[in-house]
């Protein structure tokens, strides 16, 4: 509808990232609902979890089922959550919306969307498309040099929820059989470390949030994972990476801290703590060896390299100077040199490897999205109520 601020939601399966394209950053909500121990009449939707006093033993209900959104009940909590006064502030009626979908995605899942957009939420339009061609676009948008979409070769590393997607474009177009997809993403990471430290220590099988939080504030990818294993042999090594983590107690700590030694805080001495060493770097090395818990997979340079060789020869120099990588886990400290190193040694001499991570690589397709809403031509995107009221869904397969 004219003069209305198109939606832009990058529908992620842990996060979304939603906002009217006339704003400058998303909000980032969980996309799930969540019900705690402590208040157990009330189920959480999305950010309302903030209002939670104790997030001990947080059980989740997910959208999201192994990457693809099955759980329509629970999306659509979620969606009449985010599309209110409590979320963006608007609906989604009569307004345009961009919205993201993984890569692949199953033709009935394609079809339940659409349906439930049109049919439910009464959208004037809708633009569908994958958080790696949003990512792209963005990266053209924001690039120094005059490149266009349809000059554009580069691969998108997308280290999400359930899955890492390598997907590779050559002139502005996802070449769909060079495709890679890794059963490796953030959520078997929580739950690799959640086996480690309960196997360990003391059981966290219940604490998805907490143990979550522990792999954001304390690992981190080691460059040589032999030589960083060799820190059991050597005490000085040891001390270096041995880290204790304070676990909250939801009274007077909210969030759990590393531990400072020498610098205590108050009543620090009462507080339960978990000893970690090696699980700092093992947990995000499944990354580049899945195969460590049993997946017989490749990790990400390997896949990279494979997706390379289903490219056409003449984009493979390009290629591998814009690799561009998005998502939540690609925030590890010490991931962009290891995957440099590990790739260097994958791909041929003469070819030199650019890696490239955004700032923020979780807004980053949100931003890509935005940018798609206020192009001049993208109302030749939409696909319309008028076209989806003549031809249903089996017009957006011709698009």
């Amino acid at each position: 509808m004219a003069g209305m601020a198109v939606i832009v939601l990058d529908n992620g399966a842990y996060t979304a990232k939603v906002g009217l394209a006339t704003q400058d950053e998303p909000q980032v909500v969980p996309n799930c609902i969540m019900k705690a121990k402590s208040e157990r009449r009330r189920a959480f939707v999305g950010n309302q979890i903030d209002e939670c006093r104790d997030t001990s033993a947080l059980f989740y209900i997910l959208a999201f089922q192994r990457g693809y959104l099955l759980n329509w009940d629970t999306q659509k909590t979620v969606w009449d959550y985010i599309f209110s006064k409590e979320g963006i502030g608007c609906t989604l009626e009569n307004r345009n919306i961009v919205i993201t979908e993984p890569q692949m995605n199953f033709q009935s899942v394609q079809e339940a969307m659409l349906e439930m957009l049109f049919e439910e939420y009464r959208v004037a339009g809708m633009y569908k498309t994958t958080a790696a061609d949003l990512a792209a676009f963005n990266y053209v948008t924001d690039s120094e040099e005059r490149t266009t979409m349809q000059s554009l070769n580069c691969i998108i590393i997308d280290v999400g929820y359930s899955f890492t997607h390598i997907v590779p474009f050559v002139l502005g177009r996802r070449v769909l059989e060079a495709i890679r997809r890794i059963d490796v993403g953030g959520k078997a990471l929580t739950n690799h470390l959640k086996e480690l430290i309960s196997y360990r220590h003391l059981n966290v099988m219940d604490e998805s949030h907490v143990v979550n939080q522990i792999k954001e504030d304390v690992c981190f990818v080691a460059e040589d994972f032999k030589d960083a294993m060799s820190v059991h042999h050597c005490e000085k090594r040891r001390k270096e990476i041995a880290v204790e983590y304070v676990l909250p107690d939801f009274t007077t700590v909210k969030r759990g801290y590393i531990r400072v030694p020498g610098h205590p805080r108050p009543d620090e001495d009462q507080q339960q703590m978990v000893p970690l060493c090696n699980e700092r770097f093992t947990v995000p090395e499944l990354l580049f060896n899945p195969s460590d818990i049993g997946i017989p997979q490749v990790g990400i340079p390997e896949a990279v390299a494979d997706a390379l060789r289903s490219c056409p020869w003449q984009a493979h120099r390009e290629l591998l100077l814009n690799i561009l990588i998005v998502g939540g886990s690609a925030q590890f400290p010490g991931f962009l040199p290891r995957l440099k190193r590990d790739l260097r040694a994958l791909v041929p001499d003469d070819l030199e490897v650019s890696l490239i991570c955004p700032e923020d690589p979780v807004r980053y397709a949100w931003h890509g999205g935005r940018e798609v809403a206020t192009s001049p031509n993208f109302d030749e995107f939409i696909y319309t109520r008028d076209d989806y009221e003549e031809f249903g869904i089996h017009g957006l397969q011709h698009r």
